[in-house]
């Protein structure tokens, strides 16, 4: 494999810019050329649409990596396996792929902005000053962008902000608290250079609401509350009329009902219909299929032994746990939970966003205990050929390699992939990157954490809070309490989003949610009102071990500090490059 860092300087123009295995003597004569790309600003605008497609490239599994975080959480599982078990164990090594993909991958992008931007000055008489302006400013966000994830997970990087030269040293690590202020200067420099919204082209392209966003995200992150107020509100204000949370359909009402009511879908968010129409999406990562190399598998990865899928990601049993029910109590304090009918009266977001036992999914009843030999396929009267399901043997219980958590993800799954992904299809899902819904919850979490509460946090959060039918939070809170409310729907609503990795990090909980055991059900059992003994004010339930085993899997779960708060650097890098130095335990 190229290293890297090195990689910068010698990344093509023309690979990055054609995104084809094409070599300088296949291509015409009057084609761009490595040496003067780019000589234009038709030339440039093909250089940022290679940075953006780079962007697509980073997965784990055929799954866009975004779609992976969560399952290496306590929220989500993976299968169990080096790449997915290790980082969850403290027993991840310098060659894990999951864990040293990222690094290269973002400085990949980062060498492909940078053979645009490092000339963009030079040909800035071919445009027009507002496009100049424009294509410096989407190049720069999408470099701020890359180094807003590599300081999440590898704390000091590297920062470069022009190509090396041959001959030129490799950098060392910059501190995680200088590329912070780095990203938020550049994001403050560009932003107005950028449109309101860009979403003439499906929020594919950054746009002014994004650059802001992604400021406030970093400032939150890097606990500069009150910036990130300030920033995330400057946001809100011009998303009006632009942005805003986009209801769900019809199908909600199949939440907290059985399979043979219906199939709860989300598609008019997360699927095709969502991310050509909704108006909640302020920036994602676009798919073609007509384009090499620009698809992705998740679908197979995340669906069901009947659903054409291998179900290798799914929630665990402690988010199934944390949903509150309908009247916005946690099972623990509700008068109307019922173990014995688990997923009745619930938050409708357990249905709408995860699979559980009992539900429709993919058109096929979902039970994966063994005593349902046989279970509905609804195929024959979603295609009209039929008016009553058809019996379908249950591989959902059987399969060796079905669900190893007893659950899965509903969320990011379009049923129109149905007929088409499958051990060898590909789908062109787009994939969310920035939500108006996580938009209002880092506005809302900076001004809890700035103790400067007033009416608009409620605000925030009960939009949320509202769209999924469930009640709103009561007004007089304490910041505790707030906090509590605040960390609720961050779990719930960002749920499989890639947040929560961050998230525990960043609030100092995981090395306690991260240390014990996280809970599975793949058997499907049922299980005792007294497993579940509290749920703390993280919003994470507390279980009685002893009695929660007799129902419920586990996994062993290891958090070090002063360790797992980061990811190390490839071994190879670090053989590339002696000035960098290794991340603490690795």
């Amino acid at each position: 494999m190229i290293k890297n860092i090195k990689s910068i300087i010698g990344i093509s123009a023309l690979s990055a810019v054609l995104l084809s295995s094409c070599d300088l003597e296949r291509l015409p004569l009057d084609g761009p050329s490595a040496e003067t790309f780019p000589a234009n600003m038709q030339e440039a605008e093909l250089g940022l649409l290679g940075a953006y497609k780079s962007l697509t490239l980073l997965d784990a599994s055929s799954t866009p990596i975004w779609h992976v975080m969560d399952n290496i959480t306590d929220i989500g599982y993976a299968r169990p396996g080096n790449n997915y078990t290790s980082p969850i164990t403290s027993s991840i090594t310098t060659d894990n792929a999951l864990a040293t993909k990222p690094w290269g991958a973002h400085y990949k992008t980062i060498g492909r902005v940078h053979d645009v931007l490092d000339k963009l000055a030079e040909i800035q008489q071919t445009m027009s000053e507002a496009d100049y302006k424009r294509i410096d400013g989407e190049l720069r966000f999408i470099r701020a962008y890359c180094y807003s994830q590599l300081i999440e997970l590898y704390g000091d990087v590297p920062l470069l902000t022009t190509s090396l030269q041959l001959g030129e040293d490799l950098p060392a690590r910059t501190s995680k608290q200088e590329v912070e202020q780095f990203i938020i200067d550049e994001i403050t420099a560009i932003a107005e250079n950028l449109p309101v919204s860009q979403t003439n082209i499906k929020s594919s392209r950054a746009s002014r609401i994004a650059a802001y966003m992604l400021k406030a995200r970093v400032a939150l992150y890097s606990k500069q509350y009150k910036l990130a107020a300030e920033t995330a509100k400057i946001a809100i204000d011009l998303s009006d009329g632009v942005h805003s949370l986009t209801a769900f359909d019809s199908s909600i009402e199949y939440a907290n009902k059985n399979h043979d009511a219906g199939e709860p879908e989300v598609s008019n968010i997360f699927g095709h219909q969502g991310f050509s129409s909704s108006k909640e999406w302020i920036w994602i990562a676009e798919y073609n299929g007509s384009i090499s190399d620009n698809v992705h598998n998740q679908l197979y990865y995340m669906s069901s032994r009947l659903g054409k899928g291998v179900c290798y990601w799914g929630p665990t049993q402690n988010l199934m746990d944390s949903f509150q029910d309908i009247e916005g109590n946690y099972i623990t304090e509700s008068s109307i939970y019922e173990p014995q009918k688990p997923f009745e009266n619930r938050d409708p977001r357990l249905d709408l966003y995860t699979v559980r036992p009992h539900s429709r999914f993919m058109g096929f009843q979902f039970e994966p205990n063994s005593s349902f030999p046989k279970v509905n396929n609804y195929w024959p009267m979603i295609n009209g050929s039929a008016s009553e399901p058809t019996a379908q043997t249950n591989a959902d219980a059987t399969n060796a390699y079905r669900s190893f958590s007893g659950y899965l993800w509903r969320k990011h799954t379009d049923l129109t992939d149905f007929q088409t992904t499958s051990v060898s299809g590909f789908s062109d899902l787009d994939i969310g990157i920035f939500r108006y819904a996580e938009l209002l919850l880092i506005y809302a979490e900076a001004k809890i954490e700035d103790n400067s509460i007033d009416g608009s946090v409620y605000d925030a959060i009960n939009q949320i809070r509202q769209r999924a039918m469930m009640p709103e939070i009561p007004q007089g809170l304490s910041q505790q309490e707030l906090r509590t409310a605040l960390r609720y729907e961050r779990k719930i609503e960002l749920a499989n989003d890639g947040l929560r990795w961050y998230d525990l990090r960043r609030w100092g909980i995981a090395q306690d949610v991260m240390n014990g055991y996280i809970y599975l059900n793949r058997l499907a059992n049922d299980w005792s009102a007294t497993a579940v003994i509290r749920v703390d004010e993280n919003a994470n339930p507390v279980y009685n071990h002893d009695i929660a085993i007799k129902s419920f899997g586990t996994q062993e779960v290891v958090f070090k500090t002063n360790k797992d708060e980061y990811w190390p650097i490839s071994s190879q890098e670090i053989d590339a490059n002696k000035n960098l130095k290794q991340n603490p335990g690795y």
